[in-house]
């Protein structure tokens, strides 16, 4: 039996732990990338990772990186960095232009980028529907005015927040953003940031590794909790340079 073909307008999708034990976590492909595919992919902890003549390929990844908000490790020089810089984090004042730099950052490796039109389309779909949001750093300019330096956007459902890609313009930018993110995050009642690949930067930052049976029912308890509060657009932190 080969990979499964995912249906239009039928969201269901196959268990993941046959496709991480048989096809290297990819789950199934579709013609389709809405809404509808895109929230119950991530509550399955499945997400599309690339698109190919038409397709979307949609994998999963086990064991699971995560970070819990309430172990964050902020690394010696960040925090340095967090007292002594002058920024601002904001929360979605410009989602659709942080998808569009995380689609053009050059990445060592990489040959071009994932987030494709499609993509970029239908992460603002889920972020008019209040379940994508993007965190953004902000420094000062020689005339005393904030620009974009860095930041990164995912999904929210319930409890979880599914980290998907960053971007810095200026060093730190993206590190500052996610530090002062998770706990604002946390504040609002998230209990799982899903990090996706296990990688040294968000290690860094204190991410353990789930075994994906054991990251999969988390995201059975949590999707279905409600946030005390929605992520809004506001601002998360200002420093007292700032």
């Amino acid at each position: 039996m080969g990979i499964p073909l995912l249906a239009p307008r039928d969201y269901a999708f196959p268990d993941p732990a046959r496709a991480l034990s048989e096809y290297e976590g990819l789950v199934g492909v579709s013609r389709d990338l809405d809404a509808g595919r895109l929230l119950e992919a991530y509550r399955n902890g499945v997400f599309p990772w690339f698109s190919r003549d038409g397709w979307f390929f949609w994998y999963a990844v086990g064991p699971r990186a995560v970070v819990f908000p309430d172990r964050l490790h902020i690394p010696r020089s960040l925090a340095k960095t967090l007292r002594n810089r002058a920024y601002r984090v904001t929360a979605n004042s410009c989602f659709e232009r942080v998808v569009a730099q995380c689609a053009d950052m050059v990445r060592p490796g990489q040959d071009g980028t994932w987030i494709a039109p499609e993509f970029q389309t239908a992460y603002l779909k889920l972020h008019e529907m209040g379940h994508a949001h993007s965190f953004e750093c902000h420094y000062p300019d020689e005339n005393g005015k904030t620009r974009l330096a860095g930041g990164f956007y995912g999904v929210q459902i319930g409890r979880v927040f599914y980290g998907e890609s960053m971007f810095a313009l200026q060093p730190d930018a993206s590190k500052i953003a996610f530090a002062c993110a998770v706990p604002f995050l946390a504040s609002l009642g998230v209990e799982l940031i899903d990090c996706q690949q296990d990688t040294g930067h968000m290690r860094r930052f204190g991410s353990e590794l789930l075994p994906f049976a054991d990251f999969a029912a988390r995201l059975r308890s949590l999707n279905a909790v409600p946030l005390k509060e929605a992520v809004g657009c506001c601002e998360v932190a200002c420093n007292r340079l700032g």
